[in-house]
């Protein structure tokens, strides 16, 4: 999802700047808060303005002690503390935008990853997907708590000044009507820059990011063959451009934010200057030239709040190009089964079953076999006949692309996803153990279990032996993918988590890899024991596990070509036979 592009065209910038403005519909309520407040303050300017100036007025020209004027300052006093918790209560309002925005863009993310499927998750690099998520989603912020809300006071006060500034001084109105415009208009032009430095910027952070995550993973395997210099090279040379992007990004905003203070400073003085005259020539009071005076700066001060957060539109921008790319995402064609499991027998078929991960190289072809309620089913073949393809499709994470897989005749497409998964258990072959306690994740799918059923599925895991000898035993803190634990122990642990689930139909996928020939012969025991209305599909890669099921499915190129007892199948000199032999000869 991460490459280097061409400059966004313009159309697709605005089409992303409406994007994020539909977004702010789920925030209505506390942008028009901020908004609000926002407005109030900046009116409340105008009496403590006035007030302000005939306190001044007062003193100098009237001659008034400080009681005199002591009413108006302490209104002056109020009034400023107002304004301060106005803004304070604008800042608030405005990042609760931004937080339910932000909320509702990761939800629609995590719902469209879910959507894709794990087969989207295979093809893209998990640093830039965990990037997208977290670095990605969070650019949005200022749009929506600085950027958003400042623009609408800054379309709001200035006029609303004005109506209070004609009146006084129709010569200073004037000055400022016409040189308010000069702002938006410079930052329209330096913008056209900004956001292409922004988009290069976000795109080398998200390359980095993406990059920096994939070199932690794989660290160990870095080291072991000596690239882990090569590799902090490559992330130092990645560092170095995204520093000279940044640099290039924050000149441009330093440039920006003198030239707006330059006009903004010019526009002041101007009026500044015409008062002094027009008072000079007594053409104007000193009462109205001090409150126009004192109103200046905060006729600019929106105006130029709105040009300083401009770059967060940048910003944002450039980072919602790929969320909006990820959420127009094509889904897979055939969209998710409504319907509730069907209350039969639990006999699962596969009739005519073909699938492909690319449409010229099937992986299966026209696969049939049933597995019925109950059954201890070993499915062996060589490595790439498919095996744990159809442990995919069984499980529903993929979709046959010919034939179908029903349960009790009903297509398993057309069942509710959650419903299914809540029926089966799965050990893949690269189980995955997530940081937190062994407890924890062996209580994964059985939330609520109590430690009695959890110890209990370690015993029958083989992992209770090893786990009660650790210091904190079953609250031992594990890191993630397991890190602390050798690769047996985290297959026993998650062949545990498997058995603990209350599941009708149980799938491990080469449960004993990586375990010696006696734990491998206890997990055998194990499955032989569990209760007789569980259905096992255990791939075989042991050929000794194979012997203990009750049938045998011999899988080669994608089709079943030998089906039946471990008895009947070494009595027929097929492909289960050879394999046997094959297999001792190995062993010997």
């Amino acid at each position: 999802m991460t490459s280097h592009k061409a400059p966004m065209p313009r159309a697709v910038s605005r089409a992303l700047d409406g994007w994020l403005r539909r977004r702010a519909a789920i925030a209505k309520r506390p942008l028009r808060g901020a908004i609000l407040l926002g407005a109030l303050n900046g009116l409340l300017l105008v009496p403590e303005a006035w007030l302000l100036a005939r306190s001044i007025t007062a003193v100098i020209f009237q001659h008034r002690g400080l009681a005199a004027v002591a009413p108006f300052l302490g209104i002056i006093l109020g009034l400023a503390l107002l304004r301060a918790l106005l803004s304070h209560g604008a800042t608030v309002a405005a990042m609760a935008a931004s937080t339910q925005v932000k909320t509702d863009v990761r939800r629609a993310l995590h719902a469209k990853i879910a959507a894709l499927g794990p087969g989207f998750l295979g093809t893209q690099r998990t640093g830039d997907v965990a990037n997208l998520l977290v670095e990605g989603v969070d650019a949005l912020d200022n749009y929506y708590a600085s950027y958003l809300p400042q623009m609408a006071v800054a379309a709001f006060l200035p006029l609303a000044l004005l109506a209070f500034i004609f009146p006084v001084d129709w010569v200073s109105g004037v000055i400022l009507l016409l040189g308010a415009p000069l702002i938006p208009i410079f930052m329209i032009l330096i913008g056209r820059g900004t956001e292409r430095l922004n988009q290069t910027q976000w795109r080398r952070l998200a390359l980095m990011s993406a990059h920096f995550f994939d070199v932690v993973e794989g660290l160990s395997t870095l080291k072991l063959f000596g690239a882990s210099r090569d590799a902090a090279g490559l992330i130092g040379r990645m560092s170095e451009d995204y520093r000279l992007s940044t640099m290039r990004v924050l000149r441009v905003a330093f440039l920006s934010s003198l030239v707006l203070e330059f006009f903004t400073t010019l526009g002041v003085a101007m009026i500044a200057v015409f008062v002094g005259f027009r008072l000079y020539y007594g053409e104007i009071q000193f009462l109205p030239g001090l409150f126009v005076l004192l109103l200046a700066p905060e006729f600019f001060r929106p105006l130029r709040a709105m040009g300083t957060q401009y770059h967060a539109r940048m910003e944002a921008i450039a980072a919602s190009e790929r969320i909006v790319a990820l959420l127009e995402m094509p889904e897979p064609a055939n969209p998710a089964g409504v319907a509730a499991l069907p209350t039969g027998s639990g006999i699962i078929r596969f009739e005519q079953v073909g699938f492909g991960y690319r449409p010229e190289e099937p992986v299966l072809q026209a696969t049939d076999f049933t597995l019925r309620p109950g059954e201890r089913v070993a499915l062996v073949g060589p490595s790439g006949s498919g095996k744990s393809t159809v442990a995919r499709l069984l499980l529903g994470l993929a979709r046959p692309s010919s034939g179908r897989i029903t349960l009790d005749d009903t297509d398993l497409g057309t069942i509710k996803p959650s419903a299914w998964f809540a029926r089966i258990s799965w050990m893949p072959q690269r189980p995955t153990l997530f940081a937190g306690t062994l407890a924890e994740n062996i209580r994964l799918g059985a939330p609520d279990a109590p430690m009695t059923e959890i110890i209990r599925a370690a015993e029958a895991a083989e992992a209770h032996r090893f786990i009660s000898r650790l210091p904190q035993g079953y609250e031992t803190v594990i890191g993630e993918r397991g890190q602390g634990l050798s690769g047996g122990e985290i297959r026993r642990v998650a062949l545990a988590r498997a058995l603990l689930k209350p599941a009708r139909l149980l799938v491990l996928d080469e449960a004993e890899a990586s375990l010696d020939a006696e734990t491998a012969s206890l997990i055998r025991a194990a499955i032989t024991r569990l209760p007789r209305e569980i259905t096992v599909l255990l791939i075989a890669h042991r050929l000794e596990s194979a012997e203990a099921a009750d049938r045998i499915l011999v899988l080669r190129q994608g089709r079943i070509v030998e089906e039946g007892t471990p008895a009947s199948l070494r009595a027929n000199a097929g492909d289960y036979a050879a394999m046997r032999a094959l297999y001792h000869e190995g062993a010997a």
